[in-house]
This record gives structure tokens, C-alpha cells and sequence, in this order.
């Protein structure tokens, strides 16, 4: 019988090494996406020494509160709505298209581009929700509010320049946006329950 013969062993010692240098190259190297947030902005705290007959004065025909209870059904107003009509009925209170004394005031502006126009500068729409309304349901209904907005900046953005609002420069989508001033205040969850009386 022949000999065997004796095969080399490899030198494992610096594998370790190998390795962890070739993590750090792909971390250094390797671009992550990262997730961003809603682009939203909750309203500062309240001060301390603020009495709570001081809070802010708005009008009532200026303010439409949209609840979402425990079971997830939309309150709008002083009426139950599906999701579905949210959009719409957003729209009509944010533009006031007929100047309903029953929706926010008109106050004139002068908006470049535009002119003197009347718009509803001080309306306010109140996002609330139940400790048990589903995130789901949530952002489902916060999209509905941003969508009124972008539909409505887009349809005079379209009348005024013949493009979408997106594809606006920035002075132009300013002075839009001076006309939809997006104004959706956040409030924190509160025990409402949730059925439909």
C-alpha cells in the first residue's frame, strides 16, 4: 500500500478577522433605506399658567371635529359618515364654496399670483380619537383629511397654471398653499366609547 499523503491544513485563525472586516466594508458601504415618519406637526403644549377658559378662541362655524370612537366609526361633525364621504365633506367645509354661514368665515388675502381673494384662513379641522381606535383606522382617516387638501390645491393649481400642484415652482405651490392652508390639529386620544347613539 502507498502512502497518504498529508493534506494541508488551512490556517483558520484570521478567518474571524476576514469576516469582520468584510461587515464593516458592507456597512460602510451600503446605503439604508429609513423609514420617515407622517409629516405632521402636533400642536405645542399647553402652558402651565394658562387658565382653560383661555384656550383658543375660535368660532364655531370655523371648527369641524372629526372623532374617530372605539369601534372606529367616523364622527364628523354631529354626524356618523362612512370613510368614504369623509373626503368630500372635508372639502366643502375647508373651501366654503358658497360662503354658508354655517361653514368657516371668508376673510380676505392677498395672495401673489392671485391677488385679493377670500379664503378660510382660520377654519380648523380636530383630529380626535378613542384610547381604542385601531392605528389602521387612524392613519386611514388622517390620509382622507391630507387627500381633501391635495385634491383641493390641485384642482386650482390646474385652473391657475395648468399643471398639478407637485409640479408647481416653489412660489407658486406658497401661494396655493395660502389659499388650502392645511390646518388638521391632533388631539390626544381620550375614553369616548364607541357606540352610535
Amino acid at each position: 500500500m502507498g502512502k497518504k499523503r498529508k493534506v494541508p491544513q488551512m490556517n483558520a485563525s484570521s478567518s474571524a478577522d476576514i469576516a469582520f472586516m468584510l461587515l464593516i466594508f458592507f456597512l460602510i458601504t451600503t446605503s439604508m433605506d429609513t423609514d420617515q415618519g407622517l409629516p405632521r406637526r402636533l400642536p405645542p403644549p399647553v402652558p402651565k399658567d394658562q387658565k382653560k377658559n383661555e384656550a383658543l378662541d375660535i368660532k364655531k362655524r370655523n371648527l369641524l371635529v372629526v372623532l374617530i370612537n372605539s369601534n372606529n366609526q367616523v364622527l364628523c361633525g354631529t354626524d356618523y359618515i362612512d370613510i368614504k364621504n369623509l373626503k368630500d365633506k372635508v372639502k366643502e367645509f375647508i373651501d366654503n364654496p358658497n360662503n354658508d354661514p354655517s361653514l368657516p368665515e371668508k376673510v380676505e388675502v392677498d395672495v401673489p399670483f392671485f391677488g385679493k381673494q377670500m379664503v378660510t384662513k382660520n377654519h380648523v379641522i380636530s383630529l380626535q380619537n378613542d384610547r381604542g381606535t385601531q392605528y389602521a383606522a387612524y392613519i386611514s382617516v388622517q390620509n382622507e383629511l391630507v387627500k381633501a387638501y391635495n385634491e383641493l390645491r390641485d384642482g386650482l393649481s390646474k385652473k391657475k397654471f395648468g399643471k398639478a400642484f407637485a409640479d408647481l415652482d416653489d412660489d407658486q405651490q406658497s401661494a396655493v398653499q395660502m389659499i388650502y392652508k392645511q390646518n388638521i390639529s391632533e388631539a390626544e386620544p381620550k375614553n369616548y366609547g364607541g357606540t352610535k347613539k
